[in-house]
């Protein structure tokens, strides 16, 4: 370890030493460099707020965007690892293969993403059985991305229940876009070796076709056993069928394996017990969306996608398939009213096998979802907009769901745009919400009889429900310096609870034994707040700096016919009050690029985790214009730490990275 740490010692110092000394030359020289070397302050553009293709300036929501260009800089392999970028979002990965990410509170438990609706190119991966993301198999080739668009705050009005605290949507890049060949490899201490080729071309007039497909084994973190590999493959076709038409077909498949450690129930004798175990993981899905753009300000969405996902653990085997079908209309009514309304339908059919520990009764079922919504964008004068809408829901868990909300955009002055919005979202029901039987523990009884400690989903829950309060200001000091100020003010109803039951003696499963049942309940309501700032400095025409802070505060309250005796205090506990992050991007001369991001968050109190602060490092290298050669570490200053629990812990790494277009 000794020899690691002075290792990375020498390279920060070779690093820091290159920054200095070149700095000096790097003033005059940034006035030579090649136009597409230097950064430009380019407003994003985003689609996952309105539906629509929109700058960010002119966004009534909280939004951030993830560009390519962050995503090639960032040195990161993974697609929870970038989100680490986002002001309000709170990323903690508690093993090699395992995040819990939330955005505005509400990270409790681990593959939970805290009322977070997670999509990649419009197709949900939020799934249905436990109302969480399986980000162990959320991937893509990270080259093909053209940006990672979030939204934090409530976005029910127009992706419907579930995207309660935030929505991310993860968009690729065209096949048009991605023509020729790109080959990648790596190695380093964790990641043990990992590559992907991508190849596109033009299959006639106006069809373009890429496929891809990668490969990656990453290392166990320190103290886990949590060995992570997989290969995955897909393709785009994109076809520009005339001026007004376009269709899109894509698809991919996956197949991997993950280690992990899991306890285990046992009535003879009665004890719990930790083993080892192997996750496999299998998977894939098609989606095809048809476009028609009459005009530039109307346009017809078509899109329908079949997702199916596989995992085999000890626990608990699953197979969810998920069948969907969205319409979504977007056009004109008068000068001053734009609107777009859709409507759409999704079935979801799971087969479920489970074990002593877990098991969902029945093992098989069918639910539907169907929805349809309309917004009205109101131009009241030349800067002022409001937007009214809601979406209309019917599911099989909670029945009927109303999510309306009111947003303004006001652009009193050029480059200042103050925004807010009063919003209601809901979290429906799972069907582990719903359906599930957790047997957690087991001990010795009186008389010699067993006693089994369970947890028993309730058909009777009902949906979490959310009022939002927003307000956001931003404001580009230049064409050098921007910056987006966002405070909100959530009040929540009918958050979970586990309630005691009264204990029986239960026959089944054998040994005859003492149950000692609780069941979920919404029995908790609550309120949280804070502030979200976000800031981007052009120090220089080569030098780009970036920065956010977020505060949050939860204050949750029991009812008082509650039993459930310290929900509000875990839940709480498991959300920082304070983020920080800085990152730097620096073009060198001798086409070097060095780049730095450190990432502040404060402590946990349940599950006990202290704060930490997270710097990860990159040097980039272009001998070429069609060739890359990288060197990233991460977590530099720790030999180790724990992100969400102490059971494994981040590991300070290092890896070498080679990148070829052709």
């Amino acid at each position: 370890m000794k020899k690691w740490v002075g290792v990375s010692g020498v390279i920060i110092m070779l690093f820091s030493g290159i920054c200095l000394e070149v700095w000096a030359d790097t003033l005059e020289i940034e006035k030579e460099m090649p136009v597409e070397e230097l950064f430009f302050m380019e407003i994003p553009i985003v689609v996952t707020a309105a539906r629509k293709e929109q700058s960010q300036f002119e966004t009534a929501s909280a939004t951030y965007v993830i560009t390519a260009e962050d995503i090639r800089r960032s040195g990161a392999t993974t697609i929870p690892e970038l989100l680490r970028m986002v002001p309000g979002l709170n990323v903690a990965q508690i093993s090699a293969s395992e995040w819990a990410i939330s955005s505005r509170g509400f990270l409790f438990l681990k593959r939970f993403s805290g009322e977070l609706l997670v999509m990649i190119d419009g197709r949900s991966v939020y799934t249905p059985l436990f109302a969480g993301v399986y980000w162990d198999v959320q991937d893509t080739l990270l080259e093909d991305i053209e940006r990672i668009e979030v939204v934090r705050g409530p976005g029910g009005t127009l992706w419907g229940a579930n995207a309660v605290n935030g929505v991310i949507n993860i968009i690729t890049k065209s096949a048009k876009d991605t023509q020729g060949g790109l080959f990648h490899a790596g190695y380093g201490d964790r990641e043990e070796g990992f590559g992907a080729v991508r190849y596109g071309l033009e299959m006639g007039n106006d069809v373009y076709l890429r496929a891809y497909a990668k490969y990656f084994n990453r290392d166990d973190f320190v103290g886990g056993n949590d060995q992570w590999q997989a290969q995955r493959g897909g393709f785009r076709l994109d076809w520009d069928i005339s001026y007004q038409d376009a269709l899109t077909v894509m698809g991919d498949y996956y197949d991997g394996r993950a280690d992990q450690t899991v306890s285990l129930t046992s009535l003879s004798p009665p004890a719990v017990l930790l083993t080892d175990d192997t996750r496999d993981l299998h998977g894939g899905n098609v989606l095809l969306r048809w476009q028609r753009r009459p005009s530039e300000e109307s346009d017809i969405i078509l899109q329908a996608y079949f997702d199916n996902a596989e995992r085999e653990e000890k626990t608990l085997d699953q197979r969810i398939d998920t069948y969907d079908l969205d319409f979504q209309h977007r056009f004109l009514l008068g000068e001053r009213q734009e609107i777009t309304w859709g409507m759409g339908y999704r079935l979801v059919a799971d087969k479920l096998r489970g074990s002593f520990d877990i098991s969902l009764d029945p093992e098989e079922r069918q639910t539907q979802l169907f929805s349809t919504f309309l917004q009205d964008q109101i131009t009241v004068m030349e800067n002022l907009w409001l937007t009214l809408g809601s979406k209309f829901e019917h599911n099989d868990f909670t029945g009927f769901e109303i999510q309306p909300s009111g947003r303004f955009l006001w652009q009193p002055l050029p480059r200042h745009a103050l925004w807010g919005a009063i919003s209601r979202a809901v979290r429906t029901s799972s069907r582990a919400d719903n359906n599930i039987r957790t047997n957690l523990a087991a001990f010795p009884g009186g008389g010699g009889v067993p006693a089994l400690v369970s947890v028993f989903g309730n058909d009777g829950t009902e949906s979490v429900d959310l009022l939002a309060y927003e307000i956001g200001y931003r404001y580009q000091f230049s064409q050098r310096l921007s910056l987006d100020v966002t405070g909100f003010y959530n009040i929540y109803d009918n958050l979970f609870t586990v309630e005691p039951g009264v204990p029986v003696f239960e026959i089944e499963p054998s040994p005859p034994h003492l149950l000692i049942p609780s069941f979920l309940d919404n029995l908790m309501d609550g309120e949280t707040y804070g502030v979200e700032t976000a800031a981007n400095w052009q120090a220089m025409r080569n030098w780009r700096l970036s920065s956010s802070f977020t505060q949050l505060n939860m204050q949750l309250h029991l009812d008082s016919d509650s039993k459930d005796g310290n929900r509000d205090a875990l839940v709480e506990g498991a959300n920082p009050e304070h983020q920080f992050q800085i990152r730097s991007y620096l073009n060198l001369p001798y086409n070097l690029e060095q780049d730095t991001a450190v990432y502040y968050v404060s402590r946990l109190y349940k599950p006990e985790v202290s704060g930490y602060t997270r710097m990860d490092m990159r040097l980039g290298w272009h001998p070429r214009n069609n060739l890359e050669l990288s060197l990233s570490l991460q977590n530099l200053l720790d030999n180790h730490h724990p992100e969400f629990s102490d059971v494994s812990e981040v590991p300070r790494s290092v890896y070498a990275k080679i990148t070829f277009k052709w």
